[in-house]
């Protein structure tokens, strides 16, 4: 215990005198309790990671402080807006606010290079995708920066369900009290819109644990989490003053039970981490800790203040983007094939949140055909064919409706987002340098895990500086090999040997056709522009890349295209020359 709970009255600060400039007579210098927790941990125990921390400190905090909302941020995140907790609690105890089970806000980052290289901002889904499903159902929650209702952590259906299937866990049959008669030891869950509706709500240890501090702390949590009741429609709120009264202080038992509820025994045979908490079994805990509680009926809502919120740091080196981005795709893979797939949602989630959902599990599956788009112009080139025989009006009608299709989308991120087309661009980017390194590598790991049951084990993502301690930007010059860079590698020299190639066969044609050969140079063109990203990261900081391997990197290619030349040489057929006429020099 850092910091004691606080006296009941206020504390005022110092006067103003002649070594104190500011006077703090008037404010109330009192600052609340504060714990550090530290979990205890066993050979032989699973300890499930963030979740299984995220758990504990669920319970310990029941314990010790028992608030109605909980503030999750990362280690690397810090508040940047005092105000943001506030405007947080007040969507949730507005009018309909106990329908509410989170508010999430938006990701801010520092230390992110000028130009964004990675597209560590990430601005089309935090202000784009973000806000458009706050328009449904609520945003999904993205792990940190967020507020959440302790009853919905502790797996209830919101109020006023209109189903009534079984829930995680129930109370016993209570009568709501009148708000007049509500006492600190006599709080009851309303899960309904009646006032004398009695639920069957049983707080039942094999759900919980056995440790029955924490399950008296649970209608105590609802009571204090209900909405104020100062106006007539608000039905279930708590009356004005009921949260005055004076809290017991910590003693020695109290301080004891919340260390037995943070040990690595207590969630054996309970519902931790399988209805209750954070959900445990994937490595993005916290899309599949959303996903629940959408599942259940409950609403999130998208906060974005004038200033940041949180602000936090992000990986600036390709190679831990690039794990940190596997990671993610990883995870979504395992939902795609587990029970929380949305395709199995329940019917209290709605249709297009429905649909978001599952776009989270099948995006990385489009990796595959992305790395056929990337191949395809490469062959184009090396066949000598284009994509299609001919140019005929239904492919290029076909063409422009995608292409235009792609624009108008284009258009509307940048103007729902409110970004600049460069930002976008980048996002574009790596977009295409994920989808054909890390996405499919976690296809293929999902894909083994769900098969095999082989384990894939991550690290933690390294934000480090790099060694140079005058540059801020240092780690992003900073080039460490991973076998994801090898997908990327490999799809720009294929289309640089196959542009090669294409340009050798139709200069040493008797007619050339250069309007197949651009169709084709295009294309590649454009895979290797979105591409760009990756490749600078590649060549590390500017002018350490010794100039004797782009010499051999272009001699490499001319030999290659030359001996394309000479394995298959053009045929007399094809109004081209004949091979025999044909000699290096």
């Amino acid at each position: 215990v850092m910091l004691k709970p606080p006296s009941d009255e206020p504390l005022r600060g110092v006067a103003l005198e002649e070594d104190k400039p500011v006077d703090f007579s008037e404010v109330d210098i009192r600052l609340p309790l504060l714990v550090y927790v530290s979990r205890e941990k066993r050979p032989g125990y699973d300890h499930n990671k963030k979740a299984g921390a995220m758990n504990a400190l669920v319970r310990a905090s029941a314990i010790m402080s028992n608030g109605p909302f909980i503030l999750n941020l990362d280690c690397d995140h810090y508040v940047y807006n005092s105000q943001a907790m506030r405007e947080g609690m007040c969507f949730m105890m507005d009018r309909g606010g106990d329908r509410i089970c989170y508010v999430q806000f938006p990701q801010r980052f520092e230390g992110i290079d000028p130009s964004d290289r990675y597209a560590n901002h990430n601005t089309v889904f935090f202000d784009g995708n973000m806000r458009a499903l706050d328009g449904l159902q609520g945003p999904v929650y993205v792990g940190t920066g967020c507020l959440f209702r302790r009853m919905a952590l502790y797996g209830f259906d919101p109020p006023r369900s209109k189903e009534r299937t079984s829930c995680c866990c129930c109370f016993p049959r209570l009568k709501r009290p009148k708000p007049s008669a509500v006492s600190e030891e006599n709080r009851a869950l309303r899960m309904g819109d009646s006032d004398d509706e009695e639920l069957s709500v049983c707080l039942n240890p094999k759900k919980f644990g056995n440790s029955s501090f924490l399950i008296d702390s649970i209608p105590v949590a609802e009571y204090q989490g209900r909405p104020l009741a100062d106006h007539p429609s608000i039905k279930n709120g708590r009356p004005p003053g009921a949260l005055t009264i004076p809290r017991d202080l910590l003693d020695a038992s109290t301080v004891a039970e919340a260390v037995n509820v943070i040990s690595c025994w207590y969630e054996d045979k309970t519902e931790w981490g399988q209805r209750i908490g954070w959900i445990y079994g994937s490595v993005t805990e916290d899309v599949v800790t959303g996903y629940r509680m959408h599942n259940r009926g409950w609403k999130s809502v998208y906060c974005v203040t004038k200033r940041d919120a949180f602000r936090g740091t992000a990986p600036i080196n390709l190679t831990d983007r690039l794990h940190q981005v596997l990671r993610w795709a990883t995870g979504s893979v395992e939902i795609f094939f587990s029970r929380n797939n949305a395709l199995l949602a329940s019917t209290r989630m709605k249709f297009l949140q429905r649909l978001a959902y599952l776009n989270v599990g099948i995006y990385p599956f489009t990796s595959i055909f992305l790395i056929v788009y990337c191949f395809l112009p490469a062959l184009c080139l090396f066949s000598g064919q284009f994509i299609v025989q001919t140019l005929n009006v239904t492919f290029l009608v076909y063409l422009l409706v995608i292409t235009l299709t792609l624009c108008m989308l284009a258009v509307l991120e940048i103007k729902w987002s409110g970004i600049n087309l460069e930002e976008w661009w980048r996002n574009e980017q790596f977009w295409l340098i994920g989808g054909t390194s890390a996405h499919l590598a976690a296809v293929l790991q999902g894909l083994l895990k769900v098969i095999a049951g082989i384990e894939i084990s991550f690290t933690l993502t390294s934000k480090s500086a790099g060694d140079d301690v005058d540059d801020e930007f240092a780690d992003l010059y900073v080039v460490k090999w991973t076998s994801l860079m090898i997908p990327p590698i490999t799809i720009m020299m294929t289309n640089l040997i196959a542009i090669a190639v294409g340009f050798s066969r139709t200069i040493y044609s008797v007619i050339p056709q250069w309007s197949r050969l651009l169709g084709g140079v295009f294309f590649s063109f454009w895979v290797l522009a979105h591409l760009y990203p990756f490749a600078k990261g590649l060549m590390g900081r500017r002018g350490r890349t010794p100039t004797i391997v782009f010499i051999w990197s272009g001699l490499i290619a001319i030999t290659i295209s030359l001996l394309w030349v000479a394995i298959k040489p053009p045929s007399s057929a094809n109004g081209q020359i004949p091979s025999g006429t044909f000699q290096f020099p």
